[in-house]
């Protein structure tokens, strides 16, 4: 029996969502949006609220026993960066036209606040349930993806036989998306005084004609009739030198290597030690390694290398959750891959688990000064939430 309408408290999901945007989150500093998180879950009905070491807010709708649903979304938020280039305030959380914009609204906020709309509705008639639907928000998800939600999955217990991802859909499905390794590539030199730079290996020099090489490797890499191309950026150049007057010795450079179907951590690699071998450059090549310390005082640690992962288009989730789609919504989804990355290298890519996307919001608002989402979309969300969850483990 499908919820109706009525069974989502819509006035009460855009408040939510609203609040969540006007409060900053970046990461390491969730603490005041997971308050208000649990306050919303305690509120909704959930039968247990807790807050795990790492700081992950976990809301658990049942009675943790039978199949069950697990509703991903993170808290936390990318900077704003440029204040001057935003036209509205990014903490207002100001609603226009129909659209709530501000810092989060796409990513994710207005998706988290729907799951919660989502869950609460199940709340109400949890006694048909034969299942579990757990509500989790997690922290430190733009930095580290799948850290801790890992976490939730491995130290708190939680046992989910499928995961949807709140992440910007358009309301369309995602099942799947490339990989990502963050590398940093040292090159080394060798000083001298920059008045006479014959006598010294400049690490700046050295490291474009690796600029370079990574730029003509980009054209080269494999493709996925799925997952599409594999790709690779510079996305930061740092020297190291005595001073100003002085050639430097050494030369970092930041890459964001995404990785499609069949390709590897050891592939990537050995085409940055291809270019380094063919341009007789000294040079070094490292996993970047995530470190930060929790707004609970937890210490997280992680590698930054991530595989790619699909869910078969064929799935008992990918076609339920059309079907819920199609039958809220009046509409077939269209089941696409996202561009960025999310949770699911860890649910799906480690964990193996059955994992989707979807959420209100275009992913093309993510990060950027234009941040915004429709608020008709969160009410359509947060029904396709409450109904496949009805879906999935209501007592049929």
């Amino acid at each position: 029996m499908a919820l109706s309408k009525a069974a989502v408290d819509e006035k009460g999901l855009v408040q939510f969502a609203q609040k969540l945007v006007r409060t900053p989150s970046v990461p390491t500093r969730e603490g005041a949006v997971a308050q208000a998180m649990v306050a919303e879950l305690e509120q909704a009905g959930c039968d247990d609220v807790r807050v795990d070491a790492v700081g992950n807010v976990i809301g658990r709708v049942g009675s943790g026993e039978g199949p069950t649903l697990l509703f991903d979304g993170h808290m936390d938020t990318v900077d704003i960066g440029e204040a001057s280039r935003w036209e509205r305030d990014p903490f207002g959380g100001e609603i226009k036209g129909g659209t709530l914009y501000g810092r989060g609204a796409a990513d994710m906020k207005g998706g988290l606040a729907s799951m919660v709309y989502g869950a609460k509705a199940i709340a109400a008639a949890k006694s048909r349930l034969r299942g579990t639907l757990y509500v989790v928000g997690v922290v430190q998800e733009e930095p580290c993806e799948g850290l801790a939600i890992q976490h939730a999955i491995e130290a708190e217990g939680l046992r989910p036989d499928w995961v949807v991802l709140g992440e910007p859909t358009n309301l369309q499905i995602a099942r799947g998306h490339r990989g990502r390794i963050a590398l940093e590539i040292t090159v080394r030199g060798r000083a001298c005084h920059a008045s006479m730079p014959e006598q010294g290996v400049n690490a700046i020099y050295q490291a474009a004609r690796v600029v370079v090489g990574v730029e003509l490797l980009a054209a080269q890499l494999g493709e996925d009739s799925f997952l599409g191309r594999g790709s690779i950026a510079v996305t930061d150049i740092r020297s190291v030198a005595g001073s100003r007057n002085a050639v430097p010795d050494a030369c970092s450079l930041y890459l964001d290597r995404r990785l499609t179907g069949g390709e590897t951590e050891a592939k990537a690699i050995a085409e940055l030690r291809s270019i380094i071998s063919r341009e007789g450059v000294d040079a070094s090549i490292k996993v970047d390694e995530y470190q930060a310390t929790s707004y609970t005082g937890y210490q997280v640690h992680g590698r930054q290398e991530f595989e790619a992962w699909a869910t078969p288009a064929n799935h008992h989730l990918v076609t339920t959750a059309a079907s819920v789609v199609e039958r809220v919504l009046g509409y077939v989804p269209r089941v696409r891959r996202w561009e960025f990355s999310t949770d699911g290298v860890y649910t799906a890519g480690v964990a193996g688990l059955p994992t989707i996307g979807f959420g209100p919001g275009e992913e093309r608002y993510a990060h950027t000064s234009e941040e915004q989402v429709r608020v008709q979309d969160l009410k359509s969300a947060a029904r396709v939430y409450a109904e496949l969850a009805m879906r999935l483990l209501g007592d049929r």
